[in-house]
């Protein structure tokens, strides 16, 4: 028997068309974040705190409807939820034609941000399903750079497409690949789970993995970070005179994907403390760097670090989580993962344009390489320990 059939294989077509799903719906999504705050100033005039609350209002419906999507994966099946769930998210990209004030944008970011939630939560723990048990940790890794990669890539894509041909025009590229990954996802093939003999009662722990909130909390802090990231960065680069800060994306790109090439692979050898240690510490300076120098060299250097970091950490946190529930339990462990990013994220965009208000732009980074650095002492010196105590041996 080879190395590679001891491992299961990985690369198979299953997996290749749930990345190529998850990868289209995420581009979708990501064409409109970084131009809806240019939209939102420059057409309507919003100040930046407003801002805010209209990019965060997705994130508030995404709070409230991941456990369920978790409760509802790990009960019913899971493929028919993917599916439904994509297709309601594509479909609301249509109110954007119409979105012309500010409760419009809020109220329409909120719907999205349910069938947004809906739709990951259904694509990660299908694709857990599929990756092999041997290789979680790399497969993870590659599944998830699909939406880092998106997030990345398609935010400057959205930025030249704004400026040629404006709003409309990205709303038009964000349905024809949300469509696209309608039609990928149609596909996928969900191994068989045996059939529940009665629907587990609703309680705690089906909505949250509980015995994973010390590794919740800590991830908040690093999640803050992303949240100012992607809501921000277009915006700091055009204000300290980077004309093309778009760029930054790439750049966050490339640090992403050179961060797949080893980090899952490691993380399943063992040395899963560790990464985490090292992706915390890149995305620390990363931010530091942003922030004190103001140059485009240091700009596409600190995005490259900040990518390099968070391409790391986006595994290896997943796996940490998977890796304390039991296979019952899949979609609640990927709903509280994500919850976590959300519910960060959200802070981030709120508090960012406070603290940009305040402070600027500039110490609103500095402020967030300060948090970054305290969620690695947390994680060393208490979220290791929680994990090495409640993960489960044989997953």
């Amino acid at each position: 028997m080879t190395n590679i059939e001891e491992k299961g294989k990985l690369w198979n077509k299953n997996f290749i068309i749930t990345c190529l799903t998850y990868f289209l719906v995420a581009c979708s999504f990501n064409l409109l974040m970084p131009t809806i705050p240019l939209f939102l100033s420059g057409e309507l005039g919003v100040s930046p705190s407003k801002i805010g609350v209209v990019l965060s209002s997705y994130v508030a419906a995404l709070l409230i409807i991941r456990p369920f999507s978790g409760y509802l994966v790990d009960v019913y099946a899971r493929k028919p939820l993917l599916v439904l769930g994509i297709s309601l998210f594509v479909l609301t990209f249509l109110g954007y034609y119409f979105a012309v004030s500010i409760l419009f944008f809020i109220m329409l970011r909120f719907v999205h941000g349910l069938f947004w939630g809906l739709s990951t939560v259904s694509a990660n723990t299908v694709a857990i399903d599929i990756i092999p048990a041997s290789r979680r940790a790399e497969g993870i890794g590659y599944f998830g750079v699909n939406i880092n990669i998106a997030m990345a890539i398609a935010p400057y894509i959205a930025v030249q497409i704004y400026d040629a041909y404006h709003f409309n025009a990205l709303i038009s590229s964000a349905l024809f690949m949300g469509s696209l990954s309608i039609v990928t996802s149609l596909f996928i093939k969900v191994p068989h789970r045996k059939k529940l003999e009665k629907v587990p009662p609703i309680s705690l722990d089906r909505f949250i993995l509980v015995r994973a909130i010390p590794i919740f909390l800590n991830q908040l802090l690093l999640a803050f970070g992303w949240g100012t990231l992607v809501a921000y960065a277009v915006l700091y680069g055009k204000g300290i005179g980077i004309k093309n800060s778009g760029i930054f994306f790439l750049f966050l790109a490339g640090g992403i994907v050179f961060s797949r090439v080893t980090s899952g692979k490691l993380v399943d050898r063992g040395y899963l403390h560790q990464v985490m240690a090292v992706a915390i510490l890149l995305i620390s300076g990363g931010y530091v760097g942003f922030a004190l120098v103001h140059d485009i060299y240091v700009y596409c250097i600190a995005a490259f670090l900040i990518g390099t970091g968070y391409g790391t950490l986006f595994p290896a946190l997943q796996t940490i989580y998977i890796n304390m529930a039991p296979a019952s339990k899949r979609g609640t462990a990927n709903s509280t993962y994500l919850t976590g990013f959300d519910l960060g994220i959200g802070t981030g965009m709120l508090m960012g344009a406070w603290l940009a208000g305040i402070f600027g732009f500039a110490n609103m980074f500095l402020i967030t390489g300060g948090l970054s650095f305290v969620a690695l002492f947390i994680y060393w010196f208490n979220s290791r320990h929680v994990y090495e105590k409640g993960r489960i041996a044989c997953p």
